[in-house]
């Protein structure tokens, strides 16, 4: 099954590989990953083109084992695809070195987890800039207390994560995720450990990243409920899209990942 598109979209698609004006944020061209050989070989991605305008935000999701893990680690290089093509902010990482690998992700793109991955050891102000500094950049204290105040924590700079609550260490870590003004958030499950009220929160602060300050944002997701706050989602199936829906409900994203699978999906897992 292909995946659902306008106009627009199908002509852009349709163009190839397109040049850093071109507007779009993440690009994959027949991006295939497999592991292992012969007869155990496993094929995770199997051709996946996508355009993902600047400035959008896009949920991915899928049944277990369908590619979404995959799928983001190849978009954002932490891991190399066996075939295709991947350009993100009209730079083509496919064959890039480590070193270069590296250093883009470090300055040009932004991470969010489901586990926070703070250093406790650390101030939040001082995880907040870490990636500055992991950069070779100037650890920027005003860039840090600006993007602090945006997720509503100005007030707690000088705390150690352990110190803060599940939702405030996920703020923490969008900070964290925005101090460099990526090109692309990658977002892994980022609400998995949050109750609802909170996962709300923080999906609030993505959504305010791209309106407000232009980020463009790729979340995994297994919620239907928090991938009811993106522009579009799609569905991955035995590592191909196979579906989108633009500006879904959670009920009608999780009828579509019904008809999807053949069976039903937790519309109210919003753990």
């Amino acid at each position: 099954m292909k995946v659902r598109r306008g106009r627009r979209q199908q002509a852009e698609a349709g163009t190839g590989v397109q040049d850093v004006a071109s507007g779009f944020a993440v690009e994959l061209r027949g991006v295939r990953r497999q592991y292992g050989r012969g007869a155990g070989v496993v094929q995770a991605l199997a051709g996946v083109d996508l355009a993902l305008p600047r400035g959008s935000f896009t949920a991915v999701m899928g049944p277990s084992g369908s590619g979404k893990s995959t799928f983001l680690q190849c978009a954002a290089g932490l891991d190399r695809p066996s075939a295709g093509s991947v350009r993100l902010g009209g730079t083509e990482i496919t064959g890039m070195s480590e070193n270069k690998l590296t250093e883009l992700r470090r300055s040009r793109l932004g991470f969010v987890f489901q586990a926070f991955n703070l250093l406790p050891s650390l101030t939040v102000e001082q995880n907040v800039l870490l990636p500055m500094r992991l950069a070779g950049q100037r650890q920027d204290r005003r860039r840090a207390a600006e993007v602090l105040a945006q997720v509503g924590l100005a007030d707690k700079a000088r705390r150690r994560p352990g110190e803060l609550s599940g939702g405030q260490q996920q703020r923490v870590a969008v900070a964290r995720a925005l101090i460099t003004r990526p090109d692309v958030v990658f977002a892994d499950e980022p609400t998995g450990a949050l109750d609802t009220g909170t996962a709300a929160e923080v999906l609030g602060l993505l959504r305010h990243a791209v309106r407000e300050l232009g980020a463009t944002v790729v979340m995994v997701t297994h919620d239907p409920s928090a991938a009811a706050w993106a522009d579009s989602v799609l569905f991955l199936a035995e590592g191909r899209f196979a579906d989108r829906l633009d500006h879904g409900s959670a009920e009608q994203i999780a009828a579509r990942m019904t008809a999807l699978t053949g069976r039903g999906v937790m519309a109210g897992a919003a753990a």
